[in-house]
């Protein structure tokens, strides 16, 4: 439990200043961690699993950190005013 906890406090502090490219960002994870956690639906992920969570963002977990990219191409502030967007995160769609 330790381990998981020193695991969550290195990714919460990295999460706060990450590294940021488009729509992805990359958070460390602590040397030797076995697993990472999922910082929108708060689960476990076993190093070398990707995933996809509940706001369709795809993550890997990998032995030095963890990368997650936003898989729906989120529309910005482009797009027209009278224009409203609604995003499926059951299918990943919008």
């Amino acid at each position: 439990m330790l381990k998981r906890s020193a695991v969550l406090v290195a990714v919460s502090l990295c999460a706060l200043v990450p590294l940021v490219h488009g729509s992805c960002f990359h958070s460390l994870v602590e040397k030797g961690a076995t697993h990472c956690q999922d910082l929108t639906d708060k689960n476990w992920h076993a190093v070398g699993s990707p995933w996809t969570n509940s706001k369709c963002i795809k993550c890997s977990c990998k032995t030095r950190s963890m990368k997650c990219c936003d898989s729906m191409g989120r529309v910005g502030a482009s797009n027209p005013k009278d224009c409203a967007v609604e995003y499926d995160y059951t299918t990943c769609t919008f």
